[in-house]
């Protein structure tokens, strides 16, 4: 535990290798693990994004899953995913030069120069009292871009000359986590909602949300106050809780 991040409590363990952070973490939550436990693996050898899909993890990016245990109702707990968007845009912005354009893409992305670098996979559940708990796995490229088949990537090292060590980010990204996470329980969801306005496309601009039951396209019409995203067609606006975008 390093001195910034010891507000929140955060326990952090590095491991050379691991297969994911994220069944590592999900293992420790089903075995009743206090929230604060983190795991950074400087390698993985199975990790998975959204929807299952592999997600490369290289020696020198940051591959970091962490446990909490809010006691808040279940319905909230997706609102974690735009809070973690919010603090890894600012640990990120500590690294980048300034003007360096840093977005954020609902629910799940950070997007430096329009381009993918960071990913989000949030996974829930209750623990056998009834209590939520969440295991958030954070993915970064810092020195290397594995390259996707339908999206244009990048890493800080495209921008930045010498990019952080995958350790020191993952504490940097710890300190921003336990801001925003005290933030919350003092101010409620609002000032997060906001911060991640701020990041997030312009009022208007187009977009194409995809989900099982059907693609919509229409204007970006915000966040409602729980997080859904938006959207605003010639119809009606409608409120998606669940879905990917699409680009």
């Amino acid at each position: 535990m390093t001195p910034g991040a010891a507000g929140f409590g955060w326990r952090l363990q590095v491991h050379e290798s691991l297969p994911s952070t994220q069944d590592h973490l999900l293992a420790l939550a089903a075995s009743g693990e206090p929230e604060g436990a983190a795991a950074l693996a400087l390698r993985q050898t199975a990790g998975r994004g959204q929807y299952g899909r592999v997600w490369q993890s290289l020696s020198g990016n940051l591959h970091l899953s962490l446990l909490l245990r809010p006691r808040e109702a279940p319905r909230q707990l997706p609102q974690y995913s735009l809070l973690a968007a919010v603090a890894l845009a600012d640990a990120m912005s500590g690294f980048l030069p300034g003007g360096a354009p840093l977005s954020v893409k609902w629910p799940n992305d950070l997007l430096l120069n329009g381009a993918k670098c960071a990913g989000i996979l949030l996974n829930s559940g209750l623990d056998e009292t009834g209590m939520p708990w969440i295991v958030l796995g954070i993915g970064v490229n810092l020195s290397y871009a594995p390259q996707l088949p339908d999206r244009p990537v990048t890493c800080l090292a495209d921008v930045c000359e010498v990019p952080p060590r995958p350790e020191t980010f993952a504490w940097r990204l710890l300190d921003c986590l336990g801001h925003w996470r005290a933030r919350r329980a003092a101010e409620g969801f609002a000032p997060v909602r906001a911060a991640w306005m701020e990041r997030g496309p312009a009022p208007g601009t187009v977009l194409t949300v995809r989900r099982p039951q059907g693609s919509i396209t229409g204007r970006f019409g915000g966040l409602a106050e729980d997080g859904a995203l938006l959207i605003a067609t010639e119809e009606r606006v409608h409120t998606i809780v669940a879905g990917e975008l699409a680009g």
